[in-house]
């Protein structure tokens, strides 16, 4: 297979043939938790920057760029060959130190609010989010000698035993017993369907007033939590930022009463936004920042936990993992900030979010099944709903990804029932990219929900 991939093309049904035969081959010998190959039925050959190629020749516009990994796309050539100068001269060093783990540590710093670098240390994890989230509500627990944690509804952060139970999605915990004690969910600031039966224009941020009063009424039935944790915009919930007021009551709250507070930037770290950080955008300094997924900006593993050096009271192996010194992860991780910096990714990000909203949101203005385009930087979602009842629209939601692919567009599904249409695209996609994928899903949703708004 030679040549470079120039753009979106399909010339096979989906599946193609070739890819069929690998997929039935996956169904027969893989588990039967594997997910994204139900739902995305392609067997990938190659990729490149924001294009992926599949076995039979088609080529996709990636909108889903590895759950959010791949921030410089696929293969970007500055990081490989930072990560191949690496393979060759060390790449296993559990937590011993390395010339390419400490510049990975400082790059990772430097990319923190200046106010905050100076007090925060670092913790290399396991390579995944969900166990940095395990290891970040431990240091807590340790830190604080409480048991309790406080989480939010709608909130996803892995599915390991610990990082299921603060997540809100109930499919994955109902077959699962005994799970983690102490965990206390709450509303989150869901403007677009406010659990608490409350409309923006009229509401005083009730969802932030709940958990105040829960925690400082002698009967509300929470002890004094050892964490609060929480994600500024719920990727897998819907792709639903936070009020900053809600944000910001938060912090003041768990601050006035010393409870740490995590933010679990696993999806939205790493420029994704539109700054290194959501949390920049909300005018917050947490206590603990979880990362991982565009660490490296290759898609190469690697997770951590940034925290308030007064929480540092591990014992020595008190959070172990033996692949938490992948150094290839670590050279690619280096490139990637300088990249980034160099090239003004995080100026393309916003850029390219504001295209996208502005020509989306269009749909909602004249879809009555639009019922909100919503998203912060390169991290977007349209709400699907039935229009005659406001219920999710999941299978409006398939339908607009089944057609997206056969267009040539990966996209993927979240939000209640499934019924949210996401993008999270490399932090790299062109302008003209971004239009082709925003024409991909108005013509889909044109096609299949024509029923338009009246007036």
């Amino acid at each position: 297979m030679t040549g470079l991939l120039t753009g979106p093309r399909v010339v096979t049904e989906i599946p193609g043939p070739q890819s069929r035969v690998l997929l039935e081959r996956q169904a027969g010998r893989e588990s039967n938790a594997r997910a994204y190959p139900r739902s995305l039925p392609i067997a990938v050959a190659r990729a490149s920057g924001s294009l992926v190629e599949d076995v039979d020749g088609n080529v996709f516009l990636d909108c889903l760029a590895g759950a959010g990994v791949l921030a410089l796309g696929h293969g970007h050539p500055e990081l490989v060959a930072a990560a191949e100068r690496q393979l060759h001269t060390f790449v296993h060093g559990l937590d011993l130190p390395t010339a390419a783990k400490d510049e990975f540590t400082t790059a990772q710093f430097e990319m923190l609010p200046a106010g905050m670098r100076e007090r925060m240390r670092i913790h290399f994890c396991g390579p995944t989010g969900a166990n940095a989230v395990d290891a970040a509500v431990k240091l807590c627990k340790i830190a604080t000698g409480r048991g309790d944690v406080v989480t939010f509804q709608g909130g996803f952060h892995g599915s390991t035993h610990a990082a299921m139970a603060l997540s809100g999605l109930l499919k994955q915990k109902n077959n699962v017993a005994n799970g983690v004690p102490g965990t206390h969910f709450f509303p989150y600031s869901s403007c677009h369907a406010c659990p608490l039966g409350l409309r923006p224009d009229s509401c005083e941020v009730n969802c932030a007033g709940y958990l105040e009063r829960a925690l400082t009424d002698a009967n509300g039935g929470v002890n004094q939590p050892a964490a609060v944790i929480l994600e500024l915009v719920q990727g897998e919930g819907g792709v639903v930022p936070a009020r900053p007021e809600f944000i910001r009551r938060i912090r003041d709250l768990t601050r006035e009463l010393d409870i740490p507070l995590i933010v679990d930037e696993v999806q939205t770290g790493c420029g994704r936004t539109g700054t290194w950080f959501a949390f920049e955008q909300y005018g917050i300094e947490p206590d603990v920042v979880i990362a991982s997924k565009a660490l490296s900006g290759i898609g190469l593993p690697v997770a951590v936990i940034l925290y308030d050096e007064r929480l540092d009271v591990w014992e020595p192996g008190a959070h172990s993992g033996t692949f938490r010194g992948n150094q290839l992860a670590f050279a690619a991780g280096v490139e990637a900030v300088r990249v980034i910096r160099r090239d003004g990714i995080l100026n393309n990000v916003r850029a390219r979010g504001e295209q996208l909203l502005t020509r989306l949101r269009l749909l909602s203005d004249h879809q009555e099944c639009v019922r909100e385009v919503r998203g912060l930087g390169l991290m977007i979602g349209i709400d699907l709903v039935h229009p005659e009842t406001g219920a999710p629209a999941s299978d409006l939601a398939r339908a607009v990804q089944v057609h997206a692919l056969n267009a040539g567009l990966i996209v993927e599904l979240g939000g209640r029932e499934n019924s949210v249409v996401r993008l999270l695209p490399p932090l790299v996609l062109t302008e003209d990219e971004a239009d082709f994928a925003a024409g991909v899903l108005e013509e889909a949703i044109k096609q299949l929900a024509p029923v338009q708004k009246k007036g």
